[in-house]
């Protein structure tokens, strides 16, 4: 009887204080994190038995703000004002091999994306600046590159901000971002 007393009243301290250790996590973030691969879907093809896979090139981590009916370009994002490509925390890709971004030789290692956006063009910033919340001490003097990069318009719109890279050939592939009626590329060369 003793025994099953001193079980039981383990038991008891125990889930009180399992309750007082209790940790609350935070809520789901507005701006959901994602992150998008070169090859598309690498993760992915290396689990496919018997298949050959490209090694990796590239990465980007982003934060997927969505539109909720507000007007995006001009307003939410500034004409002109730096922009962290997202929400949240500043962009970054990552690259496993050297690149070309620009015409310029980016080396492997880590960056963080920045955009300047207007109606016509957004000139893409890649900059060696990371782990850093949002544009606010965006610092000029660590771009590494800027590219002007087209803006085409697009009948359906994107609700969520969107990144994901496309292959154009075996020697370029693309950054393409979309969110509501843009879209625009970053070619990157290897």
């Amino acid at each position: 009887m003793k025994q099953l007393f001193f079980t039981g009243l383990i038991i008891v301290f125990s889930m009180a204080l399992q309750a007082q250790n209790g940790t609350k996590m935070p809520p789901l973030d507005k701006s959901p994190m994602d992150m998008s691969y070169y090859p598309v879907n690498y993760p992915i093809l290396r689990i496919q038995p018997n298949k050959t896979v490209e090694p990796l090139t590239a990465r980007v981590v982003y934060s997927r703000p969505q539109k909720n009916g507000r007007k995006v370009f001009g307003e939410l994002v500034e004409d002109g004002k730096v922009w962290r490509l997202g929400a949240n925390e500043a962009t970054e890709i990552e690259f496993f091999r050297d690149v070309k971004i620009g015409g310029k030789k980016i080396k492997k290692g880590r960056y963080t994306l920045y955009a300047l956006e207007n109606k016509e063009k957004w000139t893409v910033i890649l900059n060696t600046e990371t782990d850093i919340w949002g544009a606010f001490k965006y610092d000029a003097a660590k771009d590494v590159v800027r590219v002007d990069c087209t803006v085409y318009r697009q009948a359906e719109l994107t609700e969520a901000f969107s990144m994901m890279f496309e292959k154009v050939n075996d020697k370029q592939f693309n950054l393409v971002m979309a969110w509501d009626d843009e879209v625009v590329r970053l070619p990157i060369g290897l």
